[in-house]
């Protein structure tokens, strides 16, 4: 896999010189650390939750492990994310990039259900095994040419997703909006940010893939309940259209497809190129201080 955040650290240093009815992400399951009240997340030397040095350097690195699997979802998704180093690649790929003022530990797990989450008292990402196998399910219905590829390449935003939750707590970012919003538009900018030579095809097709899945959950939910109007993620339909619009307001000519063939409205792609600047001004104001 190529290196997916090197294209928008580029940008960065030249301008300064999760709920489906089907796949629940991110959200972490209630059971996880992430549940656990605000006033435990402390470092156990000092009392204090855990700060990035003032001048932004950190010595601290993403650490990978695979946790055991026993039901056929996840043993199949832990087989899928294995085989292909996906894990490994992913840590790698922070770990050139960013500085992190602590170890942060990138977890493969059973979870009991498709799932990826940020826990801040963790310290730790957790990409599930039944998310891997769901997206090869659904990309496998889809009959793409190579669903496995297809089901990394959603697997990839979705880590860029929890990747914007942990910079977030890690670095104590200000947001406005919704988190959850805020971390779909992190993905979008790590993974379509342009570098020297243009858009990476592959973490486009990323981005792409991630849409897709939220695109299948969309199709099954013909009815809403209060609590997903209410839930902290927007609804999975808006949030392709999301997806899509970054994508084509990243480059419209090279991403014209998404109008032309009727995925994006034109009401909504004629502001994208504008929201894309927005979101490309908001998110490399605030990485800046931690790239390496």
């Amino acid at each position: 896999m190529r290196n997916r955040i090197l294209p928008a650290v580029a940008v960065a240093l030249a301008v300064a010189g999760c709920s489906s009815s089907t796949k629940e992400e991110p959200k972490a399951p209630e059971s996880s650390a992430a549940a656990q009240s605000a006033d435990e997340n402390v470092d156990s030397k000092n009392g204090a939750p855990p700060e990035a040095p003032a001048d932004g350097a950190g010595g601290g690195k993403m650490i990978v492990t695979y946790e055991d699997a026993t039901s056929p979802e996840g043993i199949n998704g832990k087989k899928i994310q294995q085989d292909n180093h996906m894990l490994e690649d992913l840590a790698e790929d922070v770990n050139n990039t960013l500085n992190l003022p602590h170890d942060i530990q990138l977890r493969g797990a059973e979870c009991g259900q498709p799932n990826a989450f940020w826990s801040e008292s963790d310290n730790a990402i957790t990409m599930c095994y039944e998310d891997t196998d769901w997206s090869l399910g659904v990309f496998t219905k889809a009959n793409d040419p190579d669903p496995t590829q297809s089901a990394l390449n959603s697997e990839y935003a979705t880590f860029y997703h929890e990747v914007g939750h942990m910079t977030i707590s890690i670095y104590d970012l200000p947001v406005t909006g919704r988190e959850e919003d805020v971390a779909d538009q992190a993905a979008a900018y790590l993974l379509l940010t342009p570098g020297e030579d243009g858009q990476d095809p592959e973490s486009v097709q990323s981005v792409k893939d991630f849409a897709r899945g939220f695109a299948a959950s969309a199709e099954v939910q013909t009815e809403f309940t209060a609590d997903q109007m209410a839930d902290e993620h927007s609804l999975d339909l808006q949030r392709v259209y999301n997806l899509e619009c970054w994508i084509y307001g990243s480059d419209p000519n090279a991403n014209a497809d998404l109008v032309g063939n009727g995925q994006l409205p034109e009401d909504r792609a004629e502001g994208c190129p504008a929201e894309w600047e927005q979101l490309d001004k908001a998110w490399s104001t605030l990485l800046e201080p931690h790239w390496k």
